[in-house]
Parts: C-alpha cells; structure tokens; sequence
C-alpha cells in the first residue's frame, strides 16, 4: 500500500535499520513485518546491499526469512550490532542507547524512562547514575493534574536527565 509519506533519505533508512538492529540485539522482539518495511524503506532510498532486495520483497509466506535476511542485510552494510557479552556490561550499552533516544527525541520520554527503569535499572540493583531517570519514570508514571505541573515539564525534564546522563558518561570517558 502506498502512503503520502515523505521519501526516507539514504542517511535515514541506515539509521532505522541500526535502530532495529539494536532493539533485537538488546532482546526487544521485532517482527518480520516491520524487518521487511525497513528493507523496502532502504532498498526506496536507495540504500545498496547484495540482500536488500530480497529482504524488502518477501511474501507474507516467506515472513520467517526475514530476520536471517535482516541480519545479512545489516551485515553487509557493517551495521551488525552485538552487545556486550557480560550480561551487566550489556545492560549499560542499553542504558545509554535509551538515553540517547531520549535526549535526540526518537523516543517519547515517558516509554524510555520507563524502559530505563523496567528493563535496565531493575536488573543493574538500581545504581546511583540511574536514580533521576527512575524518578523521572515514576513522575510521569504517577502525574495527575492536580500537581501544578504540566506533562511536559516532566517530559523535558526526562530529557535532560538522558542528557546529563550521557554527559558524565563522555566525561568518565575523556577522564579515563
């Protein structure tokens, strides 16, 4: 079905396919469906890889190539994500992908600090670097008008808790 949507530029489709790369790679189910639009979206933007082809172009019937052809399509075009391998150091590796998607807007704050808190900060024992985005999560989880602050407020508060996150990660970084 063709829709009046805007065009995906070849920079774009390569960052949706890294996006779904990282999703599966940190457990997140993706289905064959959205694998095999984000195929079609590259192959329109004219995205070049031996696979993406046949990646965009499977039948309803053909759904369950699509992770392997999904897979060979990311790693054709070197974007093949693998986490950590020790299970907290992964967790990290997601924390900060989420706070990223939170500080550059793809994702809504609400649903990533609720990720944050849900499937990173539980499993890490709830470390120090993660408490303003827990609060974050139970602000908005918990808002009500009658607060006399708006969701938006805690919305952008939710971001600059990603991006100070993210900020004392480049510090630790430059530092080490």
């Amino acid at each position: 079905m063709l829709t009046e949507k805007t065009l995906m530029t070849g920079d774009d489709a390569l960052k949706q396919l890294s996006h779904i790369a990282r999703e599966r790679a940190f457990g997140r189910h993706v289905g064959s469906d959205r694998l095999i639009q984000a195929g079609l979206d590259a192959l329109m933007a004219q995205v070049e890889s031996p696979s993406l082809a046949m990646l965009a172009g499977l039948l309803r019937s053909e759904e369950p190539e699509a992770p392997a052809l999904f897979d060979q399509v990311l790693e054709e075009l070197g974007l093949l994500f693998v986490p950590p391998a020790d299970p907290r150091a992964a967790r990290w590796a997601m924390a900060y992908w989420i706070a990223g998607q939170i500080a550059d807007g793809t994702l809504d704050p609400a649903t990533g600090t609720h990720l944050m808190w849900a499937d990173v900060a539980h499993d890490l024992g709830y470390p120090e670097e993660l408490q303003s985005l827990v609060l974050c999560q139970f602000n908005l989880d918990a808002w009500e008008e009658s607060w006399g602050v708006s969701v938006e407020e805690l919305n952008e508060e939710a971001v600059e808790a990603a991006q100070q996150f993210l900020i004392k990660r480049s510090a630790a970084g430059a530092g080490s």
